[in-house]
């Protein structure tokens, strides 16, 4: 499997990756540290940089990609998160990969 995505629905082929929101520079969340601000800058960009690389390999490989947000996970989000859950799952299987 590309990537270490946190749910993976093989008969659906569908991954789930549940990005922490420093780590991966959610544009909602995410606050530049104020020191090393070089290292942070470049380390969250590779991170973003990777999810684009990983997202893009899986779906070649006929995979349905889910990418959630930490903070989406929130009570408050929580139905939120449920239809966008729910929709992928109402789609028909991925069926076979690209060549």
């Amino acid at each position: 499997m590309v990537g270490k995505p946190d749910f993976v629905f093989a008969r659906k082929r569908v991954v789930v990756f549940v990005d922490g929101c420093f780590w991966h520079g959610c544009p909602k969340c995410y606050r530049r540290p104020s020191s090393r601000c070089s290292y942070w800058d470049a380390k969250v960009a590779a991170n973003k940089a990777r999810d684009r690389r990983v997202t893009r390999t899986l779906r070649r490989m006929g995979w349905r990609v889910v990418r959630i947000w930490e903070h989406e996970l929130a009570r408050k989000n929580e139905e939120r998160l449920l239809g966008k859950l729910s929709a992928v799952s109402r789609q028909p299987s991925a069926g076979k990969p690209k060549s």
